[in-house]
């Protein structure tokens, strides 16, 4: 456990370097793509090889101490796979992928920074967390699972908002104008931002903190740099539009 406390120490400054990295350097993949990256391989093949290891290495955990495994455990497992099924195996291949194409060198680090993710929130966790049998009907496991499926409804809507809009109008990138695209540039990533501060919520352990902290430091400057582009491939674009928090930034 000492070992585990020290990495989280460490994980947490490391999530903090990647922030302040984050707005310098754009992350070189989708509307960002640019050379000098190295290799580029299929974006899609790249999109389910990074972010499969969040649903088979979590399987093989939770099979590992299937025994131990309280409801509550079952439940976080049913929402985590339920999330990353879909993100893994569903969407890259429903979404129509503008650029075909990403860097190597994106998917390995994204497919380094999901293995030490399950690890953390399997191990915390599945391992090292043990919830009173009435967890479920507190009010804190309540508000976290709200929060959490807000927070995906949110992250989901807003992206196949974007797919049925270039299935409208055709490959490409468009000007989005629907639901909290209206307020934002970057929903996707707010619901993404809400859905994990809503599993750190309801797990209640420093394992759902700490992705909620890595998942804020990866989207918040990213979003940034979203609003950016579409201020300058669209002249039009609305002045009144926020980046990633409705009416504030």
């Amino acid at each position: 456990m000492n070992y585990f406390s020290g990495f989280i120490v460490f994980w947490i400054l490391v999530a903090f370097v990647t922030f302040i990295y984050l707005f310098y350097v754009n992350a070189p993949y989708g509307r960002h793509i640019r050379k000098g990256w190295g290799k580029n391989i299929s974006a899609r093949f790249g999109w389910v090889f990074m972010e499969s290891p969040c649903v088979i290495l979590m399987i093989i955990y939770a099979w590992l101490v299937k025994d131990q495994l309280q409801i509550a455990h079952k439940v976080f497992l049913t929402l985590w796979l339920i999330h990353y099924i879909h993100r893994s195996f569903i969407y890259p291949f429903v979404i129509d992928m503008t650029n075909p194409k990403m860097p190597v060198s994106i998917a390995a680090s994204a497919f380094f920074f999901n293995i030490v993710n399950v690890n953390v929130q399997a191990f915390g966790i599945f391992f090292f967390t043990e919830y009173a049998q009435n967890w479920m009907n507190s009010p804190v496991f309540y508000l976290g699972i709200f929060i959490f499926f807000v927070g995906m409804f949110i992250n989901i809507r807003s992206d196949y908002l974007i797919v049925s809009l270039r299935k409208d109008n055709g490959p490409g990138y468009h000007m989005p104008n629907k639901f909290l695209h209206r307020y934002i540039s970057a929903p996707n990533y707010f619901g993404e931002i809400v859905e994990w501060i809503g599993w750190a919520v309801l797990t209640w352990s420093i394992s759902g903190l700490v992705f909620a902290i890595w998942t804020i430091a990866n989207l918040f400057p990213r979003a940034l740099a979203h609003h950016k582009w579409y201020q300058e491939k669209f002249s039009d674009y609305p002045k009144n539009r926020k980046a990633i928090i409705p009416g504030i930034i």
